[in-house]
C-alpha cells in the first residue's frame, strides 16, 4: 500500500507547526558582523586576513587538515 501526503505551507508555517525556532534575526547579526569584518580587512588590501575572517583556521589546525587530506588521496584503495 502506498499513501502520498502533500503538504501546502510556506517554510515559515512549516517551521512553526514543527516548533522550531525562528533564526532569521541571529543569521542576520552574524552577517553584519561578517560583514564588517570583511569591509575592515578589505580596507588593508590584505587577502591573508581577509581569508581569516571567512576561515578561522589555526596554523597547527591548518597542518593537521593537511596531513588528514595527504593520507586520504595517497590511500591505495584497500
Amino acid at each position: 500500500m502506498k499513501v502520498n501526503i502533500s503538504v501546502d505551507c510556506t517554510p515559515d508555517e512549516a517551521r512553526a507547526f514543527l516548533g522550531l525556532p525562528n533564526i532569521a534575526p541571529m543569521q542576520e547579526a552574524a552577517l553584519k558582523q561578517m560583514q564588517a569584518a570583511m569591509e575592515k580587512a578589505a580596507q588593508t588590501l590584505d587577502p591573508e586576513a581577509a581569508m581569516r575572517v571567512l576561515f578561522p583556521i589555526r596554523p597547527e589546525n591548518l597542518a593537521d587538515m593537511q596531513k588528514a587530506f595527504w593520507s586520504q588521496f595517497t590511500k591505495d584503495g584497500s
